[in-house]
């Protein structure tokens, strides 16, 4: 029971009577716009801090503050 290329044929006629030829070309547009936006906003990533954060560098020196304090 595999699908034939008579059945893929009647379904894509049927679809096309239903729905007619001007809206399913807009709606094929509309859904490439979205997929270029969704590529668009995957591209431009935010902007980070490129220096390196390293969280035991900043535990010694709050310590060592802490100390000097004391």
């Amino acid at each position: 029971m595999s699908i034939g290329f008579w059945q893929i044929a009647i379904v894509a006629v049927l679809i096309v009577l239903l729905f007619g030829r001007g809206k399913i070309s807009s709606l094929m547009g509309d859904v490439a716009k979205g997929i270029k936006s969704f590529k668009k906003g995957m591209a431009s990533d935010p902007v980070e801090d490129n220096t390196p954060k390293n969280i035991s560098e900043n535990q010694e020196t709050k310590n060592q503050d802490n100390n000097k304090k004391d």
